[in-house]
């Protein structure tokens, strides 16, 4: 009988060695969509990701909160003050939101900046402006906070 644990460890040391055709089909295996970006590294670290997670489940929720705030603490990206631990987002995460029939992916820089299609905003507030065309709560726009405030 094969050993699950070697069976994962296997799948994640051959990640490196594959074409990007293999990691693109793997892909297609573990997720709905691909991303917008095709950086290797990004491809194959969430590959490696999701494999754990569907051998062993996803991390319990106080100890992602507990590496956010770790990220937080030590990230050289400046927050505002009174931000709360929902909106830390660590570099290389990536919002997806759907708006007039059109799915848009804000994708968190290492600078702390948002990109979306090629330009760089300071806030999420104005990638969602640039994405509306009006006025937005960022974190609200994104589903980051909840709706319960009676504003846009």
């Amino acid at each position: 009988m094969t050993d699950p644990q070697h069976t994962i460890a296997a799948q994640l040391a051959a990640l490196p060695s594959m074409r990007m055709t293999e990691l693109w089909a793997l892909w297609d295996q573990h997720f709905p969509r691909r991303p917008s970006h095709h950086n290797r590294n990004y491809v194959e670290s969430r590959l490696a990701y999701r494999i754990q997670e569907q051998a062993y489940g996803a991390l319990p929720t106080n100890v992602r909160k507990m590496l956010v705030e770790a990220g937080a603490k030590h990230s050289k990206i400046k927050t505002h003050v009174g931000r709360g631990t929902q909106t830390l987002l660590m570099p290389g995460t990536t919002l997806i939101r759907e708006w007039e029939e059109r799915e848009y992916r804000v994708t968190v820089t290492p600078e702390g900046l948002y990109a979306l299609d090629g330009h760089l905003f300071k806030s999420l507030s104005a990638a969602a402006r640039h994405i509306t065309g009006t006025r937005w709560n960022g974190p609200k726009f994104f589903g980051l906070r909840d709706g319960k405030g009676g504003e846009q």
